[in-house]
């Protein structure tokens, strides 16, 4: 039994093929057999079917698959459930064409691969290698290209097959099958213009064939192709070869006599590889590639992989080098070059090359003195040898440049916490960038550490050490170390531990400090300059999740270019990610190690990062919604950035941006001592909140400002939030404590004389008895509360107050009078601007239109407030209106019409998780 790959995926027995039928089910296949017999996770199984957007019954439906493919491959054992997912376990070392092929090109492409004599070695060199390349059926994996996970692993196949190639063409040209091999090459370089590899083999074709000016005419091909494309010349070695072919050098005769000396045995340096490593699939699918692209490259393939401190570089080279090392018969390199060493003894690159010239048997008394003439005598031995050079821990791209070897055939993987920018600028060095594990990576390791049993008998604990460690490989290997020499200690044991520490970091420390999560962090610290170790510490202040830049240039008090300039530091080095364009954010271990290191300057940051919110919250919510009263506010500290937000739709998106630091704020900022700015920015939320429906978050909030209140005794920011608080509750039909808090509202605003407070909560009150069908006391509150607006001069609240009369004139049934009340508040509230009001009084003309009978003029008010509230991101009204523009439809015999209102209804209730989706989903059903 055999999966096929290298073409449409199937599997063969006794050499007959089998079709696996549905696309979903040859991802399932493909991906189980692209993991080498290894555990494939059920989160990698699902992100190969799905991608980024499974549906809920992903994992059932993949259950499913792995169960027919089992039938289709002859029994349950074929693919056993391992966790954290499954693994293909078919007999023998060729249960994938893609295992044979690799095997096979390694023995065609291995030194000394054959016995006797150099042409039979050649001979049986080209046997294997085509063996190989005929397994090759079309595109690998081409049933599924374009899945989600898979498409590295089929770029990787393709450059094996041009790597295989190339090794068979090098083969014939030793056979002197040159005139054979023209066509076979010069279909290859159509295929592959900028290949340089390629090209020369073909020119030496040409060349003995006997064609030198067609040998030339190819050299100038390529160089015209490489100036176009990428604005380069030919390397080296092609401009060596055209100067050979101009001079008939007889050394590019088949015949020329080649003398080479002995190799020295290959270096061996790969340190042990970690046990239990997980994760980052994609990433080593991409470093597989990269071999393949290091055997047809004209120049040292140089990756560069980075990422924050404990997230597991080294881990991730040393496994994969130990996985590719006999792809590399010279031999494999490794050295720490100590670029974060906790004693700040970073290596010099000279004393590496030493330890690389001496890897290759060089004599001590003959490693030149100075780190020029290293260089040059290491890429003398490295020149035509394939070598993998692992340089971990580098400090930054001075360091790597000496280290780089200068001829085609080379692999370079270089660690470092910083992003090594200027060697991908300069050097062309590939950047591969690693994250925190995902949480089923992070549970995969545990399991791997601790054993299946272990993990599988406590999934809580699990689940929060998972979190507690902040999915970070060497927290999580830290917290394993710990249980495994504790075999008799609950996980639940271990995860209360890491909750009760400081930050959970007094509990990860593995006993020296390249396993103390502290030490690790303050290694990338102290290589901060000063003002961007300030900015990192006075960042840990921050509640997160995120920050834009204005929050981080008032936490430090600098303006917004310096804050930018210190952020892109913060960046480079790994402490800190920009996740999304202009907006940042570090692990919740960093962050507690950061705040660790705040001393100075704590209340005066905290204290700047809240004036920042509450004044920018506050200017946002007045864009948004006009008929709010401004709150009056103290003066920011010195260094604040307050940012200056222009209209409604740019208050909306700023709102959402940082909703979740505003949710946090609230709930924080009573542990900072300033229940001040709690309140004030509880206040700048109701808007935003209510209008999405949020109204849990809108009690939460308010909660909170009404105990900061009680705390500073501000009697009129409590009446505010006394009928923030009853409105929401009537929203959710909780009356009887919706009237205690407005009853409370009365009496306060009552207590300090405020008319316009009185107004506002008889409005309340008034919006509250209407939805409890009690029409006429409601009128009586809104005929109140107009008197008093009216008294204090207040037109835009006059104007709400009349649409609100009017509206209750129509549940009255005094449609006219609805007309009119609602017609002269329309008026006024077009003249101050007030958009929100308007929107809610052409619902009003619409329910009125409707009554009396002008159902077409009803349409067009409908329409009015519908676009007005989706316009001003008010979700949960637009639903509302929408509800009943729908249900006016069905009533006219309309079902059509209702639907589509009906629909928008459902999509703006569902985005917001309002459950009156039910009930619109029900009226749509019924139609």
């Amino acid at each position: 039994m055999q999966v096929r790959l290298l073409g449409p995926i199937d599997v063969t027995q006794a050499g007959v093929p089998r079709e696996v039928p549905g696309l979903r089910r040859k991802a399932v296949l493909a991906a189980l057999a692209v993991g080498r017999g290894e555990v494939v996770s059920t989160d990698r199984l699902i992100d190969a079917v799905w991608g980024e957007d499974p549906p809920a019954t992903a994992m059932n439906t993949l259950q499913r698959h792995v169960s027919y493919l089992r039938q289709v491959l002859g029994g349950r054992d074929t693919i056993v459930a391992r966790p954290p997912g499954y693994v293909l376990a078919l007999p023998g070392d060729d249960a994938t064409d893609v295992a044979v092929a690799e095997r096979l090109i390694r023995q065609g492409t291995a030194q000394g691969s054959a016995q006797g004599s150099a042409q039979g070695e050649h001979a049986e060199r080209v046997r294997v290698l085509q063996q190989a390349l005929a397994l090759w059926r079309g595109k690998p994996l081409e049933d599924i290209a374009g899945q989600t996970g898979l498409d590295a692993e089929a770029e990787r196949l393709e450059v094996l097959r041009l790597h295989a190639q190339s090794a068979l063409a090098e083969c014939r040209l030793q056979l002197g099958e040159h005139a054979q091999l023209v066509p076979d090459l010069e279909r290859l370089t159509r295929d592959h213009p900028l290949d340089e590899g390629l090209h020369g083999q073909l020119m030496l074709a040409l060349y003995r064939s006997g064609r030198p000016a067609d040998a030339l005419a190819t050299y100038q091909r390529l160089r015209q192709a490489l100036a176009t494309e990428l604005g380069l010349d030919p390397g080296q070695h092609l401009r060596d070869l055209e100067a050979a072919v101009l001079r008939q050098d007889p050394a590019l005769d088949l015949t020329a006599s080649r003398v080479t000396a002995a190799a020295p045995a290959a270096p061996a340096q790969l340190p042990l590889a970690v046990r239990g490593f997980a994760g980052h699939a994609e990433r080593l699918a991409r470093l597989d590639a990269l071999v393949q692209e290091a055997a047809a490259a004209r120049t040292t393939v140089v990756c560069a992989v980075s990422g924050p401190p404990g997230v597991g570089k080294t881990s991730l080279a040393v496994h994969w080098a130990h996985r590719v090392a006999d792809r590399f018969p010279d031999g494999q390199l490794y050295v720490n070059l100590r670029g974060f060493d906790q004693r700040g003894a970073v290596m010099d690159p000279a004393e590496a090359l030493s330890g690389f010239l001496h890897a290759f048997r060089m004599p001590r008394e003959q490693v030149p003195a100075g780190l020029d003439d290293r260089a040059t005598r290491y890429r003398s031995i490295l020149a035509g040898k394939r070598v993998l050079i692992i340089l971990d821990n580098a400090r930054d791209a001075d360091q790597v440049r000496p280290l780089l070897p200068g001829a085609p055939g080379c692999l370079v993987l270089v660690t470092s916490r910083n992003q090594l920018t200027p060697l991908v600028a300069a050097e062309g060095a590939v950047p591969l960038a690693l994250d925190l594990l995902t949480t089923g990576e992070a549970r995969e390791l545990l399991t791997l550490r601790l054993g299946a049993a272990r993990t599988a008998a406590e999934p809580a604990a699990v689940a929060e050490i998972v979190q507690r460690c902040a999915r970070l490989p060497l927290a999580l290997s830290i917290a394993a170390a710990h249980a495994a020499t504790r075999p008799g200690t609950s996980l639940a044991t271990h995860a209360a531990q890491l909750r009760d520490t400081a930050g959970g970091l007094d509990a990860l420390d593995g006993g020296d400090t390249s396993t103390d999560v502290r030490a690790v962090f303050s290694w990338s610290y102290r290589a901060l300059t000063d003002d961007g170790a300030r900015m990192f510490r006075l960042l840990g202040l921050h509640p997160g999740p995120d920050l834009g830049v204005p929050a981080a240039a008032s936490l430090a008090g600098v303006g917004l270019p310096r804050a930018r300039a210190l952020l892109a530091e913060l960046v480079e080095a790994n402490l800190l990610t920009e996740h999304t364009p202009g907006r940042f954010r570090f692990h919740d271990l960093l962050r507690s190690y950061a705040a660790e290191q705040v001393s100075a300057d704590r209340a005066a940051a905290v204290l700047r990062m809240f004036d920042h919110y509450l004044h920018t919250a506050h200017a946002a919510v007045m864009q948004l919604d006009t008929g709010r009263p401004p709150t009056r506010l103290p003066r920011p500290a010195d260094g604040v950035t307050v940012i200056k937000v222009r209209g409604g739709d740019e208050a909306m998106a700023w709102f959402t941006a940082e909703d979740a630091v505003l949710l946090t704020a609230v709930h924080g900022g009573a542990a900072e001592g300033l229940d001040e700015h709690v309140w004030r920015l509880a206040w700048t939320l109701t808007t935003y909140l209510d209008w999405l429906g949020r109204f849990d978050d809108l009690i939460a909030t308010s909660t909170a400002a009404l105990a900061a209140l009680l705390r500073v005794g501000d009697v009129l920011g409590r009446a505010h939030v006394h009928r923030d608080l009853g409105r929401t509750l009537a929203r959710l039909g909780r009356f009887d404590e919706a009237a205690t808090h407005l009853d409370q509202a009365i009496d306060l605003y009552r207590s300090l004389g405020d008319p316009v407070g009185q107004a506002r909560t008889h409005h309340n009150i008034g919006w509250m008895l209407q939805v409890q069908q009690r029409h006429r006391e409601a009128l009586a509150h809104s005929e109140q509360a107009f008197d008093l607006f009216e008294a204090a001069g207040d037109v835009l609240w006059q104007a709400r107050t009349l649409n609100a009369a009017g509206w209750l004139h129509a549940q009255l049934g005094d449609h006219r009078r609805t007309l009119d009340l609602s017609g002269r508040a329309l008026q006024l509230l077009q003249e101050v601007g007030d958009r929100h009001g308007e929107a809610g009084t052409w619902d009003s003309l619409a329910l009125a239109h409707d009554h009396l009978g002008d159902h077409q003029q009803a349409t067009r008010c409908y329409d009015k407030a519908i676009q007005l509230f989706e316009q001003l991101g008010d979700r949960a009204t637009a639903a509302d209106v929408l509800v009943a523009a729908g249900d006016r439809h069905h009533a006219a015999g309309d079902g059509a019409g209702a639907a589509v209102s009906w629909r928008r209804a459902l999509q703006h209730f569902e985005a917001i998780g309002d459950p009156r989706a039910g009930d619109v989903n029900r009226k749509l059903q019924a139609v």
